[in-house]
């Protein structure tokens, strides 16, 4: 897949909008960017529920292909560990 950096600036601003028009995100500090489409979320959050809703957040816009969410909760999983890109079917049966 060639980068589509004018798509992941579109993207990252679909992302921002939708997690500054959600009253339980807007007031976090996170930072968001895109790289083919993926998603990559850093900041804190004071909750794991909240980090949950920010990645949630985000998944549900049009094109993303996946959420690295990186976000420091308390009771959230490590920063470094947690990528979420479902692959489907195409993507377990490649070689």
């Amino acid at each position: 897949m060639a980068h589509n950096p004018a798509a992941d600036d579109l993207l990252r601003g679909s992302v921002l909008q939708a997690l500054a028009g959600n009253l339980k995100t807007a007031s976090l500090d996170l930072r968001v960017g895109v790289l083919n489409g993926v998603v990559h979320l850093g900041g804190a959050a004071p909750s794991e529920a909240l980090w949950r809703l920010a990645q949630a957040v985000a998944a549900e816009i049009p094109g993303v292909r996946g959420v690295v969410n990186r976000i420091e909760a308390p009771g959230a999983p490590s920063p470094s560990r947690v990528i979420n890109i479902p692959l489907g079917e195409q993507g377990r049966n490649a070689p």
